[in-house]
């Protein structure tokens, strides 16, 4: 019985000895299992780590599948709670590779702690930015036992079919060839190319140029300088084509991405059609004012044997103020005059606004003028020009005239005491304008202190610095040598005589001094 015992005790060390042997192995096999998964994939890792109670995801490896080129896809990422306890997410740190851009579109998982056994879902959005494989590793916190869960989206870029010969560069060009068509007027055109950073790094933009001929006509405003990721500008170009025919051109972008640089063409054509003739009147152009006549020629007819005046209107039809700079004559010798009254140069005329434009002829001679009247402004076109039109049958003698002075004649016939402002006061004590009153009067004999002055209400005689009235007004005369001075107030006339062409007798005294006035003889003393 104890020699069995001994055999069995022997059996069992045996056996013992045999379980020691087997759980040495089983444990160096599980090191070296251990040693190996540290290669694994971190998802697969972490996965593996929730199984002892923890946040995991539910696929530990996720496929992105295939992203084209420049556009973007949506990933789902699933994460499980394997504790006993509620588990609240924090911070998400995301790791692309180069050729991809990635953000949180969606984050469930933080809206509120986690139960256990409960699934909660991430959406990552990924844009592909160079073609190849790519791989984004997520870092994300928790309050749980390991603190951490990391997972790993894998997929691959693709180009699409219709972009398989592009170059795709850090800065998209948007558009990517900038077409300004067929130009027809003679007018720049301004377009705008956007210009913004695909990558997940800031790329700074040394330098932006415009490669064509001088002759192309294209300038370029810009003030992009460093993108950060996603960050757009926007670079301006302007046409201005100097040539007919197509124009072609290059924007170029140099910058400090991997590419280096980035290239627009530019293209269009300049096709001007055959010029035509302008009208009188241009048209309305915002922001401009716009002068336009009630008449688009001033003709005084036929027939013309004394002065004649015709007033058209001038309106300002734009939508903002319009200011008159000059106007003139293109002949000064035709014997048009353009009256003071009305337009006149400095005045400005608010929109819808008119004033009158008055133009007198006094033929200088028989037959017809050829003249033009220049109404020079700062509206649209900047000029208005009317035609001036008529024929006369005889000249108007301007020797006749009555001269309108309104300074002081000191210095030119002498002076004579003025009449006081009472005087030539209109009704309501307001001032009168006299200067009408002796158009058509002419001297027909003159002396040393007297003259004959003819006119519509017939003749009569005025005597040297005395009063009289013709035409309805109060005059001071004055009599000289070879014209009589007519004043009211601070208005002066002066009519002229011309000895040569009178028939009269003035009975001029003898021993007088012509230059003084009393000298000088009739023509037909001269004659004799």
């Amino acid at each position: 019985m104890k020699l069995l015992n001994n055999n069995s005790f022997f059996r069992v060390g045996r056996i013992v000895s045999v379980f020691l042997v087997m759980a040495i192995i089983s444990l160096s096999f599980t090191q070296v299992a251990l040693a190996q998964s540290a290669f694994d994939d971190p998802g697969s890792r972490s996965n593996k780590a929730g199984q002892s109670g923890d946040l995991v995801t539910v696929d530990g490896r996720i496929d992105a599948g295939v992203v084209a080129l420049g556009s973007s896809s949506q990933v789902v990422i699933l994460y499980r709670n394997d504790g006993t306890k509620p588990i609240t997410s924090g911070d998400i740190s995301l790791y692309p590779s180069s050729n991809v851009s990635a953000s949180v579109g969606e984050n469930e998982c933080a809206q509120y702690p986690l139960p256990p056994d409960a699934v909660c879902a991430i959406a990552l959005s990924v844009k592909g930015l160079q073609p190849g494989n790519f791989r984004i590793e997520m870092l994300m916190r928790h309050d749980g036992r390991t603190k951490l869960v990391t997972s790993a989206v894998a997929g691959t870029v693709e180009r699409s079919s219709d972009a398989a010969t592009d170059i795709i560069s850090d800065l998209e060009t948007i558009p990517s060839d900038l077409k300004f068509g067929t130009l027809k007027e003679s007018r720049p055109l301004t377009r705008s190319i956007i210009l913004r950073n695909v990558t997940s790094k800031t790329i700074d933009v040394s330098s932006i140029e415009i490669e064509s001929n001088e002759q192309a006509g294209y300038s370029l405003k810009s003030d992009c300088d460093k993108l950060l990721s996603g960050e757009a500008c926007i670079a301006t170009v302007t046409w201005a084509p100097q040539q007919r025919g197509p124009s072609t051109g290059v924007l170029v972008v140099s910058h400090d991405g991997p590419t280096g640089v980035v290239s627009v063409v530019l293209e269009g054509i300049y096709d001007p059609g055959e010029a035509s003739s302008v009208g009188i009147f241009p048209e309305a152009v915002p922001g401009k004012g716009l002068l336009a006549a009630s008449q688009t020629d001033i003709s005084f007819g036929t027939g013309v044997a004394s002065a004649s005046a015709i007033t058209v209107s001038l309106v300002n039809v734009g939508d903002t103020p319009l200011k008159i700079n000059q106007i003139r004559l293109s002949n000064e010798d035709s014997g048009i005059s353009v009256s003071s009254s009305g337009c006149r140069p400095g005045l400005s005329l608010a929109p819808v606004e008119a004033c009158p434009l008055t133009l007198k002829w006094e033929p200088v001679r028989e037959g017809s003028i050829l003249d033009d009247v220049q109404v020079i402004h700062d509206g649209a076109r900047g000029i208005l020009v009317l035609p001036v039109r008529g024929t006369a049958s005889k000249a108007v003698n301007k020797d006749d005239k009555a001269f309108v002075f309104g300074g002081d004649l000191d210095g030119i016939m002498g002076s004579i005491p003025a009449l006081s402002a009472s005087d030539v006061e209109g009704p309501g004590g307001r001032k009168r304008d006299v200067s009408g009153a002796l158009e058509g009067y002419k001297i027909t004999s003159l002396a040393a202190s007297r003259a004959v002055v003819s006119g519509p209400g017939g003749s009569r005689v005025v005597f040297d610095n005395q009063e009289t009235v013709i035409g309805g007004v109060l005059w001071r005369v004055g009599v000289r040598g070879s014209a009589v001075e007519f004043l009211a107030g601070e208005q002066k006339i002066l009519l002229l005589f011309d000895r040569s062409l009178s028939a009269a007798d003035f009975g001029v005294e003898e021993g007088s001094s012509s230059s003084g006035g009393s000298g000088g003889r009739s023509s037909s003393e001269e004659g004799g």
